[in-house]
């Protein structure tokens, strides 16, 4: 059996650097992209995110919990080869550099009646990914996801109301919630019903009638992984092992409160050290520290005792996204950076 069914992961995910012109402009980002996640590199600007159910213009902020609005001039239409930008600063401003993280899920959504509550879904079973809305009805239901997996991730947020980024993570099990918009360490809840997802759906009981999205994801072998990491609070630290040279990792001290979800990637720094930082839940502008981590063939390596990173003996979650696998359908390696 070949080592990944994904030789070229920029198919499926890939992050885009872009300068900002002030005018309306177009973003090659290679696939049509469904979920892309914005963030101005230079200024104190919201993160914007966008994906193809919730439809264009219509942005939700990974550092707040507000509810989604209409931006009419970020992102403004998605397209066959990426998407276009208006003039908005949060999207593009003259001057100002701008990275995007940009998933391909399954286009236009598609009804999902495996759960209690029927769902729309965009999913991509080869890359792992979905991107479900539904209408929650306020008590203890089930949601279809579309994956045919079972889910690591799945990332909700409450669109039409003030709500969490509440997200389940199997590494911190289903008793356990984590927010996206905050420092907090995982929190006991009830909010999975205490049940793991399924290969068709995950879980829900709140008490919201509201009008939700979830971005789900499960593993694939040389592309992604989604897992958790103890540290060891030393410079030379863990290696964490994905099976891929990352592109992408998002990572978070799940164990107590207080530290950053860290965002990196190979764009933004070519070569080790990764040290160019954003953080999910903090509106900053592109933080840079002497060390952070090393990208490697086969995974990714501690190079800091920053408490965002490396505290030792406490608990991180972690998602990552391939550059490339470690060997190709073919068999053939891929080489250290």
């Amino acid at each position: 059996m070949a080592y990944t069914t994904i030789d070229d992961p920029t198919d499926y995910f890939n992050t885009i650097l872009y300068a900002g012109t002030g005018s309306s402009q177009s973003i090659s980002v290679g696939f049509q992209t469904d979920w892309t996640w914005i963030k101005d590199r230079d200024s104190t600007e919201n993160h914007n995110i966008f994906d193809t159910i919730r439809t264009a213009t219509k942005r939700i902020s990974s550092n707040r919990s507000n509810a989604e609005d209409t931006q009419a001039q970020q992102l403004t239409a998605f397209g066959s080869n990426g998407f276009t930008v208006g003039t908005d600063s949060g999207a593009n401003h003259s001057g100002r550099n701008y990275t995007s993280w940009n998933w391909l899920a399954g286009g236009s959504a598609s009804s999902n009646t495996n759960g209690s509550i029927n769902s729309s879904v965009s999913v991509n079973t080869t890359a792992g990914f979905s991107i479900c809305s539904w209408t929650h009805d306020g008590g203890n239901s089930t949601i279809g996801h579309g994956l045919g997996a079972i889910p690591q991730v799945v990332i909700t947020k409450e669109r039409n109301a003030v709500g969490s980024w509440n997200s389940y993570f199997s590494g911190i099990g289903n008793a356990h919630r984590i927010v996206l918009q905050g420092t907090n360490a995982k929190i006991s809840s009830s909010l999975w019903n205490s049940t793991t997802p399924t290969a068709n759906v995950f879980s829900m009981n709140d008490s919201i009638t509201s009008n939700m999205i979830a971005y789900c994801f499960t593993e694939k072998k040389g592309y992604s992984k989604f897992g958790t990491y103890t540290g060891n609070g030393n410079a030379d630290g863990s290696y964490i092992h994905l099976g891929f040279r990352p592109a992408f990792t998002i990572l978070k001290k799940s164990s107590s409160s207080g530290n950053r979800w860290v965002i990196n990637d190979s764009k933004r720094s070519p070569s080790n050290v990764v040290n160019k930082s954003l953080f999910a839940d903090f509106n900053s502008a592109d933080s840079t520290t002497s060390q952070e981590i090393d990208y490697l063939s086969n995974g990714f390596k501690l190079r800091t005792t920053s408490s965002n990173h490396n505290t030792s003996g406490h608990t991180y979650i972690y998602m990552a996204f391939a550059e490339s696998p470690f060997t190709n359908s073919n068999g053939v390696p891929c080489n250290a950076r």
